[in-house]
């Protein structure tokens, strides 16, 4: 049976960045399909579940967030600057971005173009609220650059606010949220459970 992975998700998010090949390779393994769903985390959804900017949140807290993504970008040798250039950064115009690409070329070149913008963040250090580096991920990954205006339509905007709600509607709070027949796993590191509801090898 045919599975669907609803990939809530902020693309400034290192946990997303993190996990995204690996669940890109797992839903491959699965026969699964991805409904690639970028969100406002910290406009819409963190005000509704009790979620804090990072600048918010306890000294403690932040401290041991860069801990752990040290821990997991060696252990997954991934690339990664705990404390990059471009860092805290706005993701909305490429959230917006991607939802163009989704709609226009799917969802196998929306999953391309957001690893290209997590990478973009956390392991070349761009900035990813600029829009000569947007364009310049478009062409480095063989999309038609028309995506970028396409991304301001009032018609993509109010996709992105309307998979937002259903993110909120879903339970969903933090990003990565993967959601597979109503169940969420959240954040990169649940991506072993994840597979065993795939029905595959973690």
């Amino acid at each position: 049976m045919s599975r669907t992975v609803d990939y809530y998700f902020a693309p400034q998010s290192p946990w997303t960045y993190l996990g995204h090949a690996r669940l890109a390779s797992l839903a491959k393994a699965a026969g699964a399909t991805i409904r690639v769903l970028p969100v406002d985390l910290g406009g819409k959804v963190f005000p509704v579940s009790g979620g804090l900017p990072l600048s918010k949140r306890a000294p403690q807290r932040q401290a041991y967030r860069l801990i752990e993504l040290g821990r997991h970008s060696d252990y997954l040798k991934i690339p990664l600057h705990p404390q990059p250039k471009y860092f805290p950064v706005g993701g909305d115009d490429a959230a917006r971005l991607i939802i163009a690409v989704d709609q226009q070329d799917g969802a196998e070149a929306a999953m391309k173009i957001t690893g290209a913008i997590l990478a973009a963040v956390w392991a070349q250090q761009r900035n990813i609220a600029d829009e000569k580096v947007l364009a310049e991920l478009l062409a480095e990954n063989g999309l038609d650059a028309k995506r970028l205006s396409l991304s301001d339509s009032q018609e993509v905007r109010e996709r992105y606010e309307a998979m937002t709600q259903q993110a909120i509607d879903a339970g969903v709070f933090g990003a990565p949220s993967y959601v597979i027949d109503g169940e969420i796993f959240w954040g990169q590191d649940r991506l072993d459970f994840v597979a065993r509801k795939l029905g595959v090898s973690a």
